[in-house]
């Protein structure tokens, strides 16, 4: 028996192709689909009460570093602490994300189109129906690929320096608060063991004064001194409790939470205050940042150039009539280039260039003013702090020296105090200033870049 294939009309086979490519598009599309998964918002504030609670261990050159909270945290310690625990830091982390995510849309190329259509026969001397179908890409985006590319990727590059320079000031603020607790601490306790030395000198006198031994001008001075040391006691406790508040806050903690603070280190200053500001031009990450920006705003005044090329799309195109004559060829779509030439879009990318130039030389200015400033000022206060460290030092051994002739009844009860209280203040001279040197030196060393991993600008783009 003999099988006889019939070939389906013509008509027929043009509507399976069309459909066929039409579910073959769909599957694609669906395929590269993204899918949506919620983001709740939080309910409830994340503060730690301790610190075991908050995060303590980071990454360090590949290695993991943990600082231990079990000891009295250094002031460097503190300064990590605040980067893996700032609140804030983690909504600025974001802006991150946000240029890895414009670095993925300019590398995605435009889609080509398509175009498919279909005329049924609906009366006349026709023969079927007419189909056509076209596919066109832009040119003029491929053209300008690279430089978008590049420019993309410098912005993720300049972020990046960007949150790294954001960091380490989270880091410097936590650093200064540190170093004026602990020196705070320190006057509240010298001055709280001379307001009890004092409050006691002050009773006895008073009953000195009860039994008519003594009379009211010898109390007068003591109790002016031991109210006016009160009131500097309050005020430092004011100020403590304020920068407790300010460091928790840093720490992602509850503002009432305390913890050991070791005594302040003097980070490392280079003698050399030039080859320091030179080498800083390499280091601190908003200096990388500004170049890294510039950068990309070049690459946008490359891109902009080329874009004053009219849009042009290439393509072809298949047709068919209602006679069943069909006919194809390429397609080419491009605009006349007669009102707008990018003109527009070029101005303002030379003028964001122009702007970037221009900050990167303030910030130079600015660098080189502040480190030199510092550096006056760090050396100013060292020479003091010798100065005091030896008034403290002698002013202790006139008053040890006048506690041991009260002793012997040679010296009476108020010179032995107004001893005592000469040697509180310059003790606590002393301590403000050490507070002032270590501000001047960890600020000097943030300026210089000191203690910042050294960072590089990323290879020109090549290759794309």
């Amino acid at each position: 028996m003999k099988t006889t294939r019939t070939s389906a009309p013509p008509s027929k086979r043009r509507g399976n192709l069309a459909l066929g490519l039409g579910v073959l598009a769909a599957v694609l599309a669906a395929g590269g689909c993204a899918s949506y998964r919620p983001l709740p918002l939080p309910d409830h504030a994340q503060l730690a009460g301790r610190l075991d609670d908050i995060r303590h261990t980071l990454a360090l050159g590949g290695a993991p570093h943990v600082i231990d909270t079990s000891q009295p945290l250094g002031v460097d310690d503190i300064g990590l602490l605040a980067i893996l625990n700032d609140p804030e830091l983690r909504a600025e982390r974001g802006e991150f994300e946000l240029a890895q995510a414009d670095l993925t849309q300019s590398k995605a190329l435009p889609n080509p189109s398509v175009g498919l259509g279909y005329a049924a026969l609906l009366g006349g001397e026709g023969t079927t129906g007419a189909l056509s179908a076209s596919l066109t890409q832009d040119v003029k985006s491929i053209l300008t690929y690279r430089r978008r590319v590049a420019a993309a990727r410098a912005h993720v590059l300049e972020i990046d320096a960007q949150l790294l320079w954001k960091e380490w000031q989270v880091a410097q603020k936590a650093r200064l608060l540190a170093i004026d607790l602990y020196w705070d601490e320190r006057s509240i306790q010298s001055s709280e063991t001379a307001a009890h030395t004092l409050a006691r000198t002050a009773s006895r006198v008073r009953e000195q004064v009860g039994a008519g031994r003594m009379s009211q001008s010898d109390l007068a001075p003591l109790l002016s001194s031991q109210a006016t040391l009160e009131r500097s006691i309050a005020s430092l406790r004011l100020t403590t409790s304020k920068n407790w508040a300010d460091l928790d806050a840093l720490l992602g903690m509850t503002p009432d939470a305390r913890f050991a603070l070791a005594r302040p280190r003097a980070p490392a200053i280079p003698t050399d205050i030039d080859a320091g500001i030179a080498e800083a031009t390499e280091r601190r990450p908003d200096l990388i940042a500004l170049r890294l920006g510039y950068r990309s705003a070049d690459e946008n005044v490359r891109a902009a150039i080329l874009g004053q090329f009219p849009a042009l799309a290439l393509g072809g195109s298949w047709n068919s009539d209602t006679s069943n004559v069909r006919s194809g060829g390429p397609t080419v779509t491009f605009d006349l280039p007669i009102f707008d030439r990018n003109q527009g879009r070029i101005a303002q990318t030379r003028a964001t260039r122009r702007l970037l130039y221009e900050q990167y030389q303030s910030r130079l200015d600015e660098v080189d003013t502040t480190i030199r400033a510092l550096d006056v000022r760090s050396r100013q206060i060292a020479q003091a702090l010798d100065a005091a460290r030896d008034d403290a030092a002698s002013t202790q051994t006139q008053a040890d020296r006048a506690r041991q002739a009260f002793r012997q009844g040679i010296l009476d009860r108020r010179a032995l105090t107004d001893y005592d209280m000469t040697a509180l203040n310059r003790r606590l001279d002393a301590y403000n200033l050490e507070r002032a040197l270590a501000e001047a030196h960890t600020a000097l060393a943030l300026e210089l870049g000191s203690g910042l991993p050294r960072t590089r600008l990323a290879p020109q783009d090549t290759g794309m």
